[in-house]
């Protein structure tokens, strides 16, 4: 019964009925000033009528004739007032005195109320009763009358409307208690059903909800429910794809950083050469390898979602700027770099994680800008403040597509252009956050693109040279 009542449909059921019990609490004190009413104008009414019987008489009746009169009408006496004069027609001994008068012709409800809750709670006396004569029969009727029987009668018309209207309270209750029950627990039980299905497995598309529900709010719900699942199924599959992809890039990278070690020592046997050119390119060529073998060894690590902590040294921004720069120009296009930094600005960064971080958005810059097929250009600027530097990249290019904007930062969904993997903003930003500060897109629109970088200058690291 307790579990039964910790349900929907339970407490609906007990809700409906305690409220249509209430309702007929309401109307039972009416009815029973009512019945009050109706009983004590009887037995005015039958006294009126002995009484006019004994008027109508030419002789004096018996004793015995005028108690059974009494006892007929269920009074003890007769008062009758008739042109004028007060007689008192009937009469038989008062036990006790009169406790109360009740004036019917001038009661309203509040007091026909208020007398009836008088006589429920006193359960022996007599009172006396005034009314009008029926028929015209006189002016005023009295009558003294016990008040127990009275009472009795009360009582046993209240316990009748009580379980009268208990048994419309059950039939009130059960038929919307199975109404509600078919229209919305069940679909509800049923939704629950879905979810608890689902979730045992989420993969499954075969336990996606099947939206059938007739009532409009449930609808929705299911549709809801359908559309939630669906693209959870979606991002399940994505990411076991993607978690196959991480593991067969974790084993490229891993042949990859052996085949650029071995170029490595190549490259560096290069800058031994008597050639100025070699000599000159070896130094440039031993940095992109070591750039390459750092991002093989850092893809090696990107599958336990964390980079290595930076190392922060101070570092002459410019002329970070100009090697990024120089770097990608080698790529080709008809881009121009614009770098507008103060030569001898120095900040306190790693400088392989700031020269990724610049590099992938200077190299998302310079594919923007040729996709337009027309000449642009790139700006690397800096400055500071009291708490921190910024640095800004910004570019002439087309600006970024919507869907790329609304997952800038997230790996294999921030992708600007077609075939891109979106992992460069993403890595970028989580280098620029392991420094303490962030990645932002500052505009983005058919002039072109900005990003700002924010580093503060409070670090407190102790690893600073």
């Amino acid at each position: 019964m307790r579990r039964f009542l910790n349900t929907l449909s339970g407490r609906f059921l007990m809700l409906t009925a305690a409220f249509v019990m209430l309702a007929e609490v309401l109307i039972l004190v009416p009815s029973v000033a009512r019945f009050r009413e109706g009983y004590l104008l009887l037995r005015l009414e039958k006294a009126q009528i002995a009484s006019l019987a004994l008027l109508a008489a030419d002789e004096m009746i018996t004793p015995e004739l005028e108690a059974e009169l009494l006892a007929n009408a269920g009074v003890y006496n007769v008062v009758l007032r008739r042109d004028e004069i007060r007689q008192l027609v009937l009469s038989s001994p008062i036990p006790v005195p009169v406790e109360a008068t009740y004036d019917l012709r001038f009661a309203g409800p509040l007091g026909m109320i208020r007398d009836t809750f008088m006589d429920l709670l006193d359960r022996e006396g007599v009172i006396r009763v005034i009314g009008e004569p029926v028929e015209s029969g006189g002016q005023q009727i009295e009558v003294a009358l016990e008040r127990g029987p009275m009472r009795t009668a009360m009582l046993e018309h209240g316990a009748r409307v009580l379980v009268f209207s208990a048994l419309i309270s059950m039939v009130t209750a059960l038929l919307p208690f199975l109404a509600v029950r078919r229209l919305l627990v069940l679909p509800i039980r049923r939704v629950v059903t879905h979810m608890t299905a689902y979730a045992e497995a989420p993969e499954d598309a075969r336990r996606v909800i099947t939206p059938t529900a007739s009532i409009r709010e449930l609808r929705e719900a299911e549709e809801a429910l359908q559309m939630m699942q669906t693209q959870l199924i979606g991002a399940l599959r994505q990411k076991e794809r993607l978690a196959q992809l991480g593991g067969a890039v974790a084993k490229i990278s891993h042949d990859l950083r052996n085949i650029l070690t071995t170029a490595q020592l190549f490259a560096d046997r290069l800058s031994s050469s008597d050639d100025p050119a070699v000599a000159r390119a070896a130094p440039k060529l031993l940095g992109s390898i070591r750039r390459a073998v750092s991002l093989c060894e850092a893809t090696l690590t990107f599958g336990r979602a964390e980079e290595p902590p930076p190392q922060i040294t101070r570092i002459p921004l410019r002329r970070l700027m100009e090697e990024v720069a120089e770097a990608e120009s080698l790529g080709g296009g008809d881009v121009g770099f614009l770098i507008d930094v103060p030569p001898n600005m120095v900040i306190r960064a790693d400088g392989e994680q700031l020269y990724r971080v610049l590099g992938n958005l200077v190299r998302n810059a310079r594919q923007a800008i040729e996709t337009t097929g027309q000449q642009g250009t790139i700006e690397l600027s800096a400055g500071e403040g009291e708490e921190e530097w910024w640095i800004r990249v910004g570019d002439t290019g087309p600006g970024l597509p919507p869907k790329a904007r609304e997952h800038l930062f997230t790996a294999f969904q921030g992708g600007a252009r077609k075939g891109g993997s979106g992992l460069g903003l993403a890595i970028s930003s989580e280098l620029v956050r392991g420094h303490g500060g962030r990645l932002d897109l500052l505009r983005s629109d058919a002039e072109g693109t900005e990003f700002i970088i924010r580093l503060p200058k409070g670090l407190g690291l102790g690893d600073l040279t």
